[in-house]
């Protein structure tokens, strides 16, 4: 990714200084194309193309901001409700992340989301402890983060 990246820098400051105007727009226009040369040329390239790594971090980000905000609102309506009935619990989740950055992403977007917090994470690496402030299901609870935030984790990363 990184390789892809210098090169596209490079073909944008070839364009620049090729084409003897030195400014944002004809850089950007540059860039652009370098965009399209390694999108055409992208077999002989090592590595899958940059940009699709970036739009599954974009993805990410906004998956993040729909469940942080999805999340204040269940939040909200426990906090309003005059006698809530809410069952806060820890359970385990079975985590299929292997470097040690994904499985810190994985407990900081958890702990980031309100109603729900990171505990602790087995010797071995397997298991996230999580405190929830209302478990109903606890299957549901580990099948919704593990098809959101694990699965764009694992996205983003491999």
């Amino acid at each position: 990714m990184t390789f892809q990246i210098v090169i596209n820098l490079i073909i944008a400051f070839m364009w620049m200084f090729l084409s003897e105007a030195y400014s944002v727009t004809n850089f950007f226009a540059g860039y652009l194309l370098g965009v399209l040369l390694l999108l055409l040329l992208n077999r002989f390239v090592p590595d899958t193309f940059y940009l699709r790594r970036f739009i599954k971090i974009i993805s990410l980000i906004f998956l993040f901001i729909k469940e942080l905000i999805s999340s204040n609102i269940d939040i909200v309506k426990v906090v309003y409700t005059p006698k809530p009935n809410v069952e806060p619990g820890i359970f385990a989740l079975p985590i299929d992340l292997k470097s040690n950055w994904e499985i810190t992403l994985l407990a900081n977007l958890i702990t980031l989301t309100p109603g729900t917090l990171s505990v602790a994470i087995s010797n071995d690496n397997t298991q996230l402890f999580i405190h929830a402030m209302d478990i109903d299901d606890t299957e549901e609870s580990i099948n919704s983060i593990k098809d959101t935030f694990e699965k764009a984790i694992m996205e983003v990363t491999r």
